[in-house]
């Protein structure tokens, strides 16, 4: 009975007490203890680091900022395809990040889709006005842009704040860009700009010393 009602409320416990760091604290433990394994546990700090991702400050107030957590099947084809991927385009180290991501226990995707330009010409974009910007057709590459500094610069936020919560709750993680461009190229996303936030569970930090 109890674990039907901790499941059914888990996301709601979760928004209730992701206030302070005690409360993360609390909740990992309770959920954890309750369900066992690391998984569980995984699962919820990717939840409390999406909730940072959002909540982070945003230009003007308005949030661009997209996220999307990965487990399961879907890390070991996202391992293969960046090998692959790195292979075809002929840059380095998609095959040891491929590593990373194929042991690891999640990841989460933070990144920016139909962005605006923030209206303050400030020129940081290259471009002389903001409906330049605007105006200018899209490239495609590995990611689509032009993009407005702003907006980058509030994904950055948003990258940090979710990787401060990882980091308080000892969960090792790294921001990777590779992970980021192999998730757009499968379709995994269709947003302009993204970055992958692998997750681990291990005695030792699997994203250092590779």
């Amino acid at each position: 009975m109890w674990l039907c009602i901790l499941d059914f409320c888990k996301l709601e416990i979760i928004k209730f007490f992701a206030l302070t760091h005690q409360s993360y604290i609390f909740i990992i433990y309770v959920m954890g203890y309750i369900k066992g394994g690391n998984m569980e546990g995984i699962e919820i700090v990717a939840e409390l680091m999406k909730i940072s991702a959002i909540t982070a400050p945003k230009s003007k107030g308005v949030n661009f900022v997209q996220t999307k957590v990965l487990t399961g099947a879907v890390l070991k084809q996202v391992a293969d395809h960046m090998i692959v991927f790195g292979q075809k385009i002929g840059k380095p180290d998609f095959d040891r990040d491929a590593k990373n991501i194929l042991a690891s226990e999640a990841v989460l995707l933070i990144g920016l889709a139909k962005t605006d330009a923030l209206g303050l010409n400030c020129q940081a974009c290259g471009f002389s006005s903001c409906q330049d910007l605007l105006n200018h057709p899209k490239t495609e590459g590995e990611f689509k842009g032009p993009i407005c500094a702003f907006r980058l610069l509030d994904m950055g936020i948003a990258l940090g704040s979710a990787v401060k919560t990882a980091g308080m709750l000892n969960v090792d993680n790294r921001i990777m860009y590779r992970a980021g461009v192999v998730a757009k190229d499968m379709g995994i996303v269709d947003w302009d700009f993204v970055m992958g936030i692998p997750l681990s569970i291990t005695g030792k930090n699997i994203f250092f010393d590779r």
